[in-house]
Parts: structure tokens; sequence; C-alpha cells
């Protein structure tokens, strides 16, 4: 497999027509050939900036419109896409695109996908089990939080880990570091979790804990780790939230573990 590497930003664009909940944040060598009124251009060599099981966000130096079909190789396998998105030629974003692989076409970058879909990193570089438990504080210390939470409004897939329970529930609060959902079936502190985030538009996979749960109404999440890729999502939509600071909401940190849900 070539070299790959991640490309923070912090504008995510539209992404007309891709899937959320499976974008990918991947720069992957690629070669592009144009094709407008029936001829092929010369052989374009591009970066993706995003993969998805159907296409890719990539960019041209070309003028590309919706619409357009082009070519794309990567390594040995060739697909045909339709472009379905263009960037604001006048914005920050100028030459970017958004191509879906026509019907019957294999997307190139299939096993880059699954393999970025698979892999996970730590939320920080010591790991989450070498730094102090959010609830753990010396004596006479204030009580506080490692980053302050946010008021969002989201929505979270929640899987157990090495289990077959599934949660639906709805982002309340977020931090770097954690979240706060709430949902109609609370699962019990302790439990390990996927997580797929969405807020603001924008899905961020992670892997977690339940640390508590608030009566049964909420259960409060700390993240341990973050899909490939996805850790420039989740700077993304920090600093959306901090912009609408005027929601901030301070969390007590709590000191003792509660009771599970019942139910």
């Amino acid at each position: 497999m070539n070299q790959e590497s991640i490309q923070p930003r912090t504008d995510t664009p539209p992404q007309t027509g891709a899937p959320a909940e499976k974008l990918i944040h991947l720069a992957l060598p690629v070669r592009l050939t144009h094709m407008q009124n029936g001829e092929r251009s010369v052989l374009e060599l591009a970066c993706t900036y995003d993969i998805h099981p159907r296409g890719a966000r990539l960019l041209s130096f070309r003028n590309v419109n919706v619409g357009d079909l082009i070519t794309v190789e990567r390594g040995r396998h060739k697909s045909i896409c339709q472009v379905v998105w263009t960037a604001d030629p006048n914005s920050a974003l100028r030459g970017q695109f958004t191509v879906e692989c026509v019907e019957g076409n294999r997307i190139p970058w299939e096993e880059e996908l699954r393999i970025a879909q698979e892999q996970y990193l730590p939320i920080l570089p010591d790991g989450p089990r070498n730094r102090p438990a959010m609830n753990t504080f010396r004596t006479g210390e204030q009580n506080r939080r490692r980053s302050p939470r946010f008021n969002v409004k989201g929505e979270a897939d929640l899987m157990e880990i090495g289990g077959r329970s599934t949660v639906e529930g709805r982002v309340e609060q977020l931090s770097e570091f954690g979240c706060l959902i709430s949902a109609s079936d609370l699962l019990v502190p302790g439990t390990g979790l996927r997580l797929a985030l969405n807020i603001y538009d924008v899905s961020v996979a992670l892997k977690g804990n339940v640390r508590y749960t608030a009566g049964d109404r909420a259960m409060g999440v700390e993240f341990h780790e973050i899909r490939q890729g996805d850790r420039p999502l989740l700077d993304y939509v920090m600093k959306q939230v901090k912009k609408r600071r005027s929601d901030f909401a301070d969390l007590e940190v709590i000191t003792e573990p509660l009771p599970a849900s019942a139910g």
C-alpha cells in the first residue's frame, strides 16, 4: 500500500452525496483523466482529501463542473466517477470537488478505506490509562474537568464492545475527552463502547467507556481512542462549539459512581 497521510483542516466543506458516517480523512495519491465533450484530457496527478465507500473529495487545477465524468486511478485500480459537488471558486476551497463512482464501478481505495475504518488511535499520545481518571482528585482540591464541556445538539450511535447492545441517543454536552448522552436505554458504568457522533453534520468515530449515569436520563462517556483520520474532525467540531460559547455549561465532576439505571 502506498504511503498515506492525514490532512488536518479547519474548514470542512459540504459533502454532497457523501455518507458522513463512513467519511475518512486520508490523503491518497491518485491519477485523474477528465472527460469533456467526448475527449480525454492529459493524465493529471492529484490527491484525495477524504474517501468514502462511494467516492472521494479531490483537488484539481482544471475546471470541473457538477456532472462531469472523471476517470480516477490508484495503483492498478481504475474507476469512472461523476462530479457531484464543486467548491466556490472564490473561496479558500477553490479547486476542490467531490466525486462518486458511477454504478458498476468499484472505488480504487477499498483496501485503504477498510484499514482506516478499523484503526483507532489514542485520544492523547500517552493514552487514557496513563492519565488521572475524570473522577479522581486530591483532598481539598477543587473539582474540575480536564477540559470544559459545551452544550451541543447532535446524534449518537453507541455499540457495546464485545456485546450486541446498541443504543441511539442525543449528544447533550461535549468536550475533547468526553460527552454527555441522553438516551431511553442507559448502559452500565464501565461498559466499553464504540461511538459514532454526528454534530454539525460532521461524523466522528470513537471508542470509550461509560463513566457514570445521571439518574435514568443520561450517561457520561469518556473517550479513549479516535478513528484514524478523525482527529481533525473532532478539532473542527470543538472549534465550532467554542464559537457558540454562549451555550457554555459547567458540569460538576462526579466524585462518586452513580447507580446504573434499572432500565
